[in-house]
């Protein structure tokens, strides 16, 4: 299994798995056109996703999916009350997603039924009912992909263990967010329980989900202005240096460019 972040933080996000003979993205909020120059520049041609699983229907998560989704023939993935959302409505397949249960695509000719890639949907705290978090397993490889919720949850730390590779997002510095350009109301929904998570608590959860098989981190989701890299960067390290995994690699999700193809 491999991923690579296309885009991540408020103006679009959207991740690429393979995995045999599968490929899906995790949410698709690029617009259309940058959506497909994105794919392209991951080596993805006309008709080469399966599937479109969908975190929750905000627009930077879900702006392009129908448009994808039906460029690709592909099904999408999505809560049954997100399936009339606008940017949603208009694909071709759906499956249901079961929020909180575990699911498997069907396995690809060639493969052996107990190699296809299971997936679980695991329900976050946002401001966007409902919001989820995704655990991708494939031939014992795990992959989670965590953003988007304001506050750490035992029973999600408990849904996403195991992880090869971890994408979780660091959005914001508490001070940046305090003295920086966005009005209170806008600063007490990003900072409240049903916002995101800042530098702070995403350290907190990764010391939670750094088990031994995790080999690298991506952070994703940051503010472009309320946190930098470098800030993310050293709550991350300080956190895994305090429970002595400083082997893992640390990445920084891009807003603007493609990243690195990973091996789970």
């Amino acid at each position: 299994m491999h991923v690579q972040v296309l885009s991540s933080g408020s103006r679009g996000n959207a991740t690429l798995v393979r995995a045999g003979e599968t490929a899906l993205l995790v949410d698709s909020g690029l617009s259309g056109k940058e959506m497909r120059s994105r794919l392209s520049a991951a080596g993805m041609g006309p008709r080469s996703l399966d599937h479109l699983l969908i975190t929750h229907a905000h627009l930077d998560h879900a702006r392009s999916a129908s448009s994808i989704a039906r460029s690709h023939d592909a099904t999408v993935h999505c809560a049954l009350a997100n399936m009339e959302h606008r940017s949603l409505s208009r694909a071709r397949r759906y499956h249901t997603l079961e929020v909180g249960g575990e699911h498997r695509f069907e396995a690809e000719a060639g493969e052996e039924p107990d190699q296809a890639l299971r997936y679980s949907s695991v329900p976050l705290p946002h401001d966007c009912d409902p919001t989820v978090a995704y655990r991708l397993e494939h031939r014992g490889r795990v992959l989670c992909v965590v953003t988007d919720l304001g506050i750490v949850r035992d029973e999600v730390v408990r849904a996403l263990q195991g992880a090869h590779v971890l994408v979780l997002e660091f959005n914001y510095d508490p001070h940046m967010l305090e003295t920086g350009p966005y009005p209170a109301a806008l600063q007490r929904r990003v900072s409240g329980n049903r916002g995101h998570l800042s530098n702070q608590q995403a350290a907190e959860m990764l010391v939670q989900l750094a088990g031994p098989n995790l080999h690298t981190l991506v952070l994703a989701h940051l503010s472009a202005k309320n946190n930098t890299p470098e800030l993310a960067l050293e709550a991350a390290h300080g956190a895994l240096q305090k429970i002595e995994r400083e082997e893992v690699e640390v990445l920084v999700a891009s807003q603007h460019d493609i990243g690195d193809n990973l091996e789970v």
